[in-house]
């Protein structure tokens, strides 16, 4: 892995495969938290697949992970924040200057996204520890992280540094939402 591919330690490719599985997952046709109807399944492909044909499951993995991130930001943004869908500029800075990367290597990727289409899970955990993106102890340790009152967020409590273990804790903290009824994980910053 060169120094590009990653952002403090977190590996660039395992942090767009952890997104678009939580994308996957939050579709209209699984857990109904944001509004896009399997456009990161089958059907999705099809229909993409005729304007972008060597890199249409990217164009659905962006897509899906835009509309999450406006979802989540309509129910809770608080200022001084990150969410899975809206880290550092740094971060998302290094993500942008790789993307091409991946678009010249897309063939490498067709299997992780032939698996994300299949998927028809809402259990945040076990998706993400099918696909190999969590541990057996990040997972565990998701039941120290408590519902904020308000029911519609859930902070993580230790500070975004910039680091995987936190990045981790976005994601399966998606575990606290069910169908139908998104709770938004978040992070304050390092210095808030």
């Amino acid at each position: 892995m060169a120094a590009a591919d990653t952002y403090n330690d977190i590996d660039l490719a395992w942090l767009m495969r952890l997104r678009t599985v939580v994308a996957r997952l939050g579709e209209m046709d699984c857990a109904r938290w944001w509004n896009s109807q399997g456009q990161l399944g089958r059907h999705g492909a099809t229909v993409l697949r005729r304007g972008f044909p060597r890199t249409f499951q990217f164009v659905q993995a962006k897509s899906v992970q835009a509309i999450a991130a406006a979802r989540c930001s309509e129910i809770f943004d608080p200022p001084g924040s990150v969410n899975l869908w809206r880290l550092t500029d740094d971060l998302e800075d290094r993500l942008d200057s790789i993307w091409e990367g991946w678009l010249d290597d897309a063939e490498t990727w067709q299997p992780f996204f032939e698996r994300v289409a299949a998927l028809k899970l809402t259990d945040v955990a076990a998706a993400l520890k099918e696909f190999g993106l969590v541990t057996d102890a990040e997972t565990e340790a998701l039941g120290k992280i408590k519902k904020s009152p308000d029911a519609r967020s859930i902070e993580i409590p230790e500070k975004f540094d910039g680091r995987r273990r936190p990045v981790v804790q976005l994601a399966l903290s998606f575990a606290a939402s069910t169908p139908g009824n998104l709770i938004v994980p978040y992070a304050r910053t390092v210095g808030r």
